[in-house]
């Protein structure tokens, strides 16, 4: 059986669509197998593409392109001894910031990581909305070290979908980078933490079952396709599918269009 999930995002100006084998009736053109329990490295890769799926769209319903993208650091004399430590250190940050917001009428959208290197170096990566006084609410607002910023949508992290950022915000102690030799490096990162705003709800996908798997998709009328990706569940080997959509003429299509990232328009 083939599913179908459809997100409808930003007023109806992004769709983004899954499409997948159910894994209780087995891969396509195989057997079917008898239940088993994944292993810890199929479910570390299955809980990977969840949380970088649903980052990338709460940043496509609630972020755009010159919002902005932070990274905070830490001067060695006020490196937190451990992730509580790190956490406390946001808590009171992030209460800054929405403070000064609250004050200018604004709501405050954030999507974090916090990171510990393998050499002992802490950092959070974090994206916020921007207003007017960002880049000022969040200089004197960090305390313990130094803030480097980029705007989204002028960076090479920033693509159609939102999928590299996703990948970079989700980053965790299982991240390994792909050397130039096709090998693993080694994780750069120790330990991590990753959370949103509470404010930042998504709306529960509307669910289709299909008769059959579908060569090729094309958009629905008047919508481009920005980003289209096939692979394989690695639990259960079934194929799957995801693709996002973006309303032609639409606010979120401009942008796109501005930067000259229509690389597949209709």
């Amino acid at each position: 059986m083939i599913k179908r999930k459809t997100y409808t995002l930003c007023n109806g100006d992004v769709i983004d669509v899954h499409e997948f084998y159910d894994g209780k009736y087995g891969a396509p053109g195989k057997k079917r197998q008898k239940k088993k329990k994944p292993t810890k490295e199929q479910m570390q890769k299955v809980n990977k593409a969840n949380k970088e799926r649903i980052c990338r769209q709460k940043m496509l319903e609630y972020f755009d392109a010159g919002d902005w993208l932070f990274t905070l650091t830490y001067q060695t004399r006020y490196r937190p001894l451990s992730m509580k430590g790190a956490l406390d250190h946001f808590q009171r940050f992030v209460r800054k910031i929405r403070r000064g917001y609250r004050k200018r009428e604004y709501e405050l959208f954030w999507i974090r990581n916090i990171e510990l290197g393998t050499r002992g170096a802490w950092h959070i990566h974090l994206v916020l909305n921007a207003i007017e006084d960002t880049l000022k609410l969040v200089s004197e607002a960090w305390k313990y070290g130094y803030v480097d910023h980029i705007e989204i949508g002028r960076d090479t992290r920033y693509d159609e979908d939102f999928t590299q950022l996703a990948a970079y915000l989700t980053k965790d102690e299982n991240t390994r980078e792909i050397k130039k030799d096709g090998t693993l490096a080694k994780p750069k990162i120790k330990e991590s933490s990753y959370n949103t705003s509470r404010n930042m709800p998504l709306p529960e996908p509307d669910v289709d079952k299909l008769y059959r798997w579908k060569k090729e998709v094309k958009p629905k009328k008047g919508y481009y396709i920005a980003k289209s990706h096939e692979g394989n569940n690695p639990y259960n080997d079934c194929k799957y599918r995801r693709y996002t959509m973006v309303r032609l003429g639409s606010k979120k299509y401009k942008e796109l269009e501005e930067m000259g990232l229509l690389w597949n328009s209709a």
